[in-house]
């Protein structure tokens, strides 16, 4: 499969005419071909027009059908073979060990969504029988389900080009639960997301789904982004990316004629309590642990560990110690463009310029065009809790020590954290009290509370949360990561006395396609 630099809409391949855009290889500055052509609001209006056209044609589409597209989906991306890891290399930096890794997770995610998909539970079918002789009054006959709430447009993120891109998690369940999807490539992966969006285009094709299903967008700047979002057939956002592109996003859906949600997942840094027994039993342990997470991935991940919590003394100055010889181990590694490269350089800058704020430690110097140089800082609970610039965000390789001077100093850092993706507790047998105390703290703070683990590494399952309150997330409801993800693109609808013959299948009495139903407030199997 060839790389053109040509957008997709619907089953064509259209060279954009609205300036160039090119990909940059991160470690070594150089452009990589071929040039793309961004798109115009025209070339937003096809795709998006074309998705609404087409969009009760493909909700109608069998549950197995549908199960079965996406599969088809997943074996394209897989079928693309080295070209897709060579490429998402050169684009991002990344490893081939961690491209692999994250390309087996963008195919787990999608089956997961076929076998979610076939199972049906997530139409939350209910139906109430009527009850003509009830006193007083007599009861209508209700049934309800959840449909898919229409087009959905997707952002590629530039910390997961597969996974939370193009053919990743938002992608695959919208289109579980029957939203066509209209993608824009991440600018510094644009051969990334034309390959898989040809991949996906060739599944639309293979198993017969109506066209408008998935179409490509490429963008300078932010002119074709908004203009997706404003676009009147687009029913829901989703996005992995910086507050402010988050939160702009979120003012343009606001600001529609029709506002819609936007599912934007956005900052986070993820604090870890690391309680005094913990540290009393395992402080080396513990910052080895830490250090390894915060660097993994060059500390590019969402959910990596920003502040460190901990109680003053003996062991917390232990765990600083190794803490610090464990980041001085560390090398720089290529950061995944430019621009994130500048912000970490800003942010840690940042961070050493505050009056009260150590620099303990750094890796080893940096010697590629995006190298990001692992950094830890220190500081106490009083100018934690007093400067916000230590609530900011520093996406690399950083992290920050927290000591407290007693537990309540450290309650009182639970409670002065905004949302969060992630909220951690290393503890021991003796730390139960005070991890009682934190524990409902944290609950109101973040999607996920771990217990002696770090938070990089975001499974894909049925149970997993990953969002949380503002600033993590634009809706602390829902999870971007799971089989509770495909919740966001749908919406109940109850159906009153309907005849049999206009009843959707999942309400009908015979319940035709095998659902698990709430019946009369009775759980019944299929």
């Amino acid at each position: 499969m060839k790389i053109t630099g040509e957008m997709l809409i619907g089953a064509r391949s259209v060279r954009g005419s609205e300036g160039i855009v090119r990909s940059i290889n991160p470690a070594t500055g150089e452009e990589i071909g071929p040039e793309f052509g961004g798109g115009s609001a025209k070339d937003v209006d096809a795709a998006c027009s074309l998705a609404a056209r087409d969009f009760d044609a493909y909700r109608a589409i069998d549950l197995e059908q549908r199960a079965r597209f996406l599969e088809a989906i997943a074996q394209g991306i897989v079928d693309l073979g080295d070209l897709l890891v060579e490429r998402v290399m050169s684009e991002s930096g990344l490893p081939r060990p961690r491209v692999e890794g994250e390309r087996g997770r963008t195919v787990g995610q999608l089956k997961l969504f076929a076998g979610l998909v076939r199972e049906g539970r997530w139409l939350d079918v209910t139906v109430d029988r009527a009850m003509p002789d009830r006193k007083p009054l007599p009861r209508a006959d209700l049934r309800a389900q959840k449909i898919p709430l229409g087009p959905v447009a997707v952002f590629g993120a530039s910390n997961f080009p597969l996974a939370f891109s193009v053919g990743g998690g938002d992608t695959a369940s919208a289109l579980a639960a029957g939203c066509p999807v209209v993608a824009k490539s991440h600018p510094s992966h644009l051969g990334t997301s034309e390959l898989v969006g040809r991949a996906i285009q060739k599944a639309v094709a293979d198993c017969e789904m109506p066209e408008g299903v998935f179409s490509l967008l490429v963008g300078e700047g932010n002119a074709v982004g908004e203009a997706l979002v404003a676009h009147p057939a687009i029913q829901a956002v989703g996005f992995t990316g910086s507050r402010r592109g988050g939160r702009a996003l979120v003012a343009i859906a606001a600001g529609r004629e029709v506002p819609i949600p936007v599912f934007a997942e956005m900052s986070s840094i993820n604090p870890v309590f690391v309680l005094p027994g913990a540290l009393a039993e395992r402080a080396e342990t513990i910052a080895q642990g830490l250090v390894d997470s915060v660097t993994l991935g060059t500390g590019q991940f969402c959910t990596k560990p920003g502040i460190v919590i901990g109680m003053e003394g003996p062991d917390f100055d232990r765990f600083e110690r190794a803490a610090e010889a464990s980041i001085e181990a560390k090398s720089a590694t290529t950061m995944l463009n430019k621009g994130i490269h500048s912000a970490y350089e800003h942010g840690t800058k940042q961070w050493a310029g505050e009056a009260k704020v150590s620099k303990l430690a750094s890796g080893q110097a940096a010697s590629a065009t995006c190298g990001g140089q692992p950094m830890l800082f220190a500081t106490k609970g009083e100018p934690f809790l007093t400067t916000p610039a230590l609530m900011e965000e520093v996406f690399g390789p950083a992290t920050l020590l927290i000591a407290c001077r007693n537990e309540e100093e450290m309650v009182a850092v639970a409670k002065h954290v905004s949302g969060q993706l992630t909220a951690t507790l290393q503890l021991a047998e003796r730390d139960i009290e005070l991890a009682r105390r934190l524990v409902p703290v944290l609950e109101r703070k973040a999607g996920r509370i771990l217990v002696n683990g770090f938070p990089t590494g975001v499974e894909v399952s049925h149970a997993m949360v990953h969002g949380g309150p503002s600033p993590a997330t634009s809706d602390s409801r829902a999870t971007s990561v799971g089989a509770m993800a495909i919740e966001r693109f749908l919406r109940p609808v109850c159906y009153q006395d309907f005849p049999a013959a206009l009843l959707p299948e999942p309400l009908q009495d015979s319940n035709p396609l095998h659902l698990w139903r709430l019946v009369d407030g009775k759980l019944q199997q299929p």
